[in-house]
């Protein structure tokens, strides 16, 4: 589980961009070497190996050299933690939304009630 903001940070920076996001999807289905993830996408080795780099340091991929290849496999773990950090967050929105629907409804019924000033 991701506790530390930083991390939680990482995570959601390494993932906002589509092409992370396709190689993390291919990864998680098995290894693959850098060469053939950069086969699939329409700009340079080179920039495939950063976006792999900034999938590694968050954590979402895993890098193993095999003789001169580098095999990329995906981390479900910290896709896990991922996971975890939307739903606190999703439950910290929750929460907020059912306290405003709260003073809502309270301050709805004050204004209905037969003491209330406007109703005279």
């Amino acid at each position: 589980m991701v506790v530390d903001q930083a991390e939680v940070d990482q995570l959601f920076h390494a993932l906002a961009d589509a092409t992370r996001r396709d190689i993390v999807r291919r990864t998680l289905d098995g290894s693959h070497s850098v060469s053939a993830l950069a086969r699939e996408y329409p700009m340079s080795f080179a920039a495939v190996q950063k976006h792999v780099a900034v999938l590694e340091r968050a954590g979402l991929v895993t890098k193993q050299r095999r003789g001169r290849e580098h095999l990329v496999a995906g981390n479900p773990a910290a896709l896990a933690a991922a996971r975890d950090a939307l739903d606190r967050l999703e439950l910290v929105w929750r929460d907020r939304v059912a306290r405003m629907a709260d003073l809502l409804a309270a301050d709805a019924s004050a204004d209905n009630s037969p003491d209330n000033e406007d109703f005279r």
